[in-house]
């Protein structure tokens, strides 16, 4: 069954980090299965906290997306993304 990461930007402390954490986070796919299906796209928050920013992908199995989020190179990762933002970051599994 595909599993989704649903990454949810709430705001930058320090864009600097955030940068630095794209570059990283690029590379740390390499090897994975992953869909980008929405990245950085136009949202409209209409419950709950204001989102500056929204990632939506795709894995085939939520195995898999736990495989690339607990990965030693995700994991180097985010710790700028820890540093540079608040983040709320949930895994979905589809019920299909």
């Amino acid at each position: 069954m595909p599993a989704y990461a649903i990454f949810i930007r709430e705001r930058v402390r320090d864009a600097d980090a955030i940068d630095a954490y794209k570059k990283l986070a690029k590379a740390a796919f390499a090897g994975h299965p992953v869909k980008f299906l929405a990245t950085a796209g136009k949202h409209e928050t209409l419950e709950g906290p204001t989102a500056e920013n929204v990632l939506l992908l795709e894995f085939p199995t939520l195995a898999d997306a736990k495989a690339w989020y607990f990965s030693p190179a995700y994991r180097e990762a985010s710790k700028l993304r820890h540093q540079g933002g608040d983040y709320r970051v949930l895994f979905l599994e589809s019920n299909d």
